[in-house]
């Protein structure tokens, strides 16, 4: 058998291995870089929820405040 062949078949399962690991670790990191992501826009989402949460807060507050001026007004007008 040839040096050159028997080398072959030596690398070329290696190879593949290799190869295999390669593209499985660089698809782990992928799926982690993704899941990060996701994360960081579901954290702005909340942040974002919570924030129009505060400002609708305030809105009712405010609107208490007019409703019990105007039923004030109301009463002294009966």
């Amino acid at each position: 058998m040839s040096e050159h062949i028997y080398l072959l078949t030596l690398l070329m399962p290696l190879g593949t291995i290799f190869l295999i690991f390669f593209l499985r670790s660089r698809t782990a990191i992928r799926k982690a870089q993704l899941a990060a992501e996701g994360n960081e826009a579901y954290r702005q989402l909340a942040e974002r929820a919570v924030a129009a949460q505060e400002q609708n807060a305030a809105a009712l507050a405010d609107l208490k405040v007019r409703i019990v001026a105007i039923e004030n007004i109301l009463k002294q007008v009966e």
